[in-house]
């Protein structure tokens, strides 16, 4: 089945695939995408969808060194290169759309930027700055009820941003720890306003945010990722983690949304989604499943004809074979990626990949 096609609402997949959002750090020039970033996705448009690597709404979400935005001219124009590419190819590319919240250092930022979260909890751990190196997260502040109704008008901006630059949706990252999951995360979200304190309180945010962009934009172009039971960035279950987004994913799918994109983070030690809560959130969701985490050809397409998912998500073995489709559908070895060159400014371990096909 993993190489059938599939229609998720108003796209046609020609096959069921999904690559990933992966951080690769190549925006050098004022967060604007580039014909680097361009060439980096046209190779891999044999993918039946793309999801492009978590992209900032606004100033304020650019924590991580060299990762693109989305909320000026210059940086529409550098994403107008990449679709154009993907879609010469016949590839269908969606832009993830990811604020890091308390995820930064203040050097990261642009001058004027906000280091912002629902609380002013610092995020153990620490981050590389190409100006200071690592470094402890900064410090955050918390987020007034006006500057929550700001992040969502960026939103909801940067998803017609996107879909000026000629995207086929915005994917919603509402995972991994970053600004939304710091909302959704009991450990993370100790407000006790109207954003914090219940399930409800804190699925809150995203709804809005989705109300938002899906109003700017269409529900049939939104797709929303999540990340229950992750622990990245300080996250972790927590004890109404499955009552919580159960709840979310009922309301979600209300919205006939693109699709829901759910995440096992245990191929890279977190605790593992329980497969039975899965299930349990496929059959809240009226709409296309993607499930991602650790799967090869064959665990995918036991996935897809267990009828566990409608499409699978592929991370790392998309950044060392930009024809991993074709080497799936030829049975050809994969390549293994260069862990040292994940995140650095150059070519080199981002599109010199060799292909097989």
């Amino acid at each position: 089945m993993l190489f059938n096609t599939f229609t998720a609402r108003n796209l046609k997949l020609k096959n069921r695939i999904v690559m990933s959002p992966m951080t690769r750090s190549r925006a050098v020039k004022a967060n604007t995408p580039n014909e680097l970033m361009a060439l980096y996705y046209e190779q891999r448009a044999s993918a039946g969808l793309i999801i492009t690597e978590g992209t900032s709404p606004s100033p304020n979400g650019l924590g991580y060194a060299r990762i693109p935005g989305v909320f000026n001219q210059a940086q529409i124009d550098g994403w107008k290169l990449v679709t154009d590419a993907v879609h010469s190819k016949g590839g269908k590319i969606v832009l993830q759309l990811m604020h890091t919240g308390r995820v930064t250092h203040i050097s990261n930022l642009p001058k004027g930027a906000k280091v912002l979260s629902p609380t002013e909890l610092v995020c153990p751990g620490e981050m590389n700055s190409d100006t200071e190196g690592m470094q402890a997260h900064s410090q955050p502040q918390a987020m007034s009820e006006s500057d929550i109704k700001i992040a969502i008008t960026e939103y909801a901006e940067a998803a017609k941003n996107a879909i000026s630059a000629g995207f086929d949706g915005v994917e919603i990252h509402a995972a991994n720890g970053y600004l939304i999951e710091q909302f959704l995360n009991a450990n993370v979200n100790t407000r006790k306003d109207t954003y914090g304190g219940s399930n409800s309180a804190r699925n809150k945010f995203l709804l809005e945010i989705l109300d938002a962009v899906t109003q700017a934009i269409g529900p049939e172009k939104v797709g929303i990722r999540l990340s229950p039971y992750g622990a990245f960035n300080s996250t972790g279950e927590f004890p109404e983690v499955q009552a919580q987004y159960i709840e979310l994913v009922e309301k979600i799918s209300q919205l006939e949304l693109l699709y829901l994109h759910v995440l096992d983070h245990s191929a890279m030690g977190a605790p593992s989604v329980p497969k039975e809560f899965k299930q349990k959130m496929r059959k809240a969701f009226d709409g296309p499943f993607i499930l991602a985490g650790g799967f090869d050809k064959e665990s995918a397409d036991k996935a897809l004809n267990g009828d566990e998912a409608d499409l699978i998500g592929f991370g790392r073995p998309f950044i060392s074979n930009p024809d991993l489709v074709e080497r799936m559908q030829n049975n050809i070895e994969l390549t293994a990626p260069d862990m040292d060159t994940f995140y650095t400014a150059e070519a080199k371990g981002y599109t010199d990949y060799a292909t097989k096909i």
